[in-house]
């Protein structure tokens, strides 16, 4: 067990504390981050509405402050300042591990250049429930986050990953998903797929199924929370050759409708199917 240092003694800097908070129930916040709120000056939370519930649950009062994406490289330095005359700061995000696709990492990485003292503790982390139960392999495995709001963000990442024999693990936001699912099935094949939310809430949810069917399960069901995608690895180079079930002229209209400009559908085509960009743009105005 280590001890918060004394406040009082201003020659020691102060520590930072990564807080990992409940993805769901509350029950699983562990009793050493407890401990740690009820010790620290203050709270750094992504989103101090979000936090201040936990506080009230476990009837805790602490000063919170606003750190987010917005505001982080102002805040930061706040924090950092704090940290260098003595103040104990708890870092927590909206909900699991801090750090892991949020602002946190930002602040993390300044205080261990600026020598702050800084510990990780143990908790709830979406990626880690995902992957166990997705029934994919868990020897090894990525984790890739959010691929991008852009269909040209997704797929640029998916071709330099899709040969990865590793289980791949993305999150995404409920309004995305269909069209992210679309986007790892047209670069990675039919492969097999866990969709997982409301992890550890009432109603926790795993689909498992192969990405076609589940592109087709969400047509019908209405996505609906936070995602984590597990999806499996390349088993091998020829496994993920595409069977294309559609022509080149609908797979370019598709990628139009969905907001990709002409040439850069073009190209993404060309290089999926293995052709010439000439052989696409001629079959784009064949038939018409």
């Amino acid at each position: 067990m280590f001890l918060i240092k004394e406040e009082n003694n201003m020659d020691i800097m102060g520590t930072l504390y990564i807080c990992p908070t409940p993805i769901g129930n509350l029950e699983d916040i562990t009793l050493r981050v407890i401990r740690i709120f009820q010790e620290v000056d203050l709270i750094a939370a992504e989103d101090t509405r979000h936090t201040i519930k936990i506080l009230n649950h476990l009837k805790i009062e602490k000063p919170l402050l606003s750190y987010h994406e917005h505001n982080k490289f102002k805040v930061e330095q706040t924090l950092i300042s704090k940290l260098k005359n003595g103040k104990n700061i708890a870092l927590v995000s909206d909900a699991g591990m801090p750090g892991i696709s949020d602002p946190g990492e930002e602040l993390i990485k300044r205080c261990i250049e600026e020598n702050i003292e800084t510990y990780c503790l143990p908790g709830p982390s979406a990626l880690i429930n995902a992957v166990v139960l997705s029934g994919l392999s868990t020897r090894r495995f990525s984790f890739e986050g959010f691929l991008g709001k852009s269909k040209k963000e997704r797929v640029s990442r998916l071709e330099k990953i899709k040969y990865d024999d590793r289980t791949l693990i993305f999150y995404e936001a409920p309004h995305r998903l269909k069209n992210t699912l679309k986007d790892i099935y047209a670069v990675f094949g039919d492969r097999k797929c866990s969709a997982a939310r409301e992890l550890t809430k009432k109603f926790e949810e795993y689909n498992r199924m192969n990405l076609s069917d589940m592109i087709e399960y969400y047509k019908e069901n209405n996505p609906r929370g936070e995602f984590v995608l597990v999806v499996e690895g390349a088993l091998n180079e020829e496994k993920n050759e595409i069977e294309f079930t559609v022509s080149i002229k609908d797979q370019l209209n598709e990628l139009i409708r969905e907001g990709m400009e002409k040439k850069d559908a073009i190209t993404y085509i060309a290089k999926l199917r293995k052709i010439p960009k000439k052989n696409v743009y001629k079959e784009s105005f064949d038939n018409d």
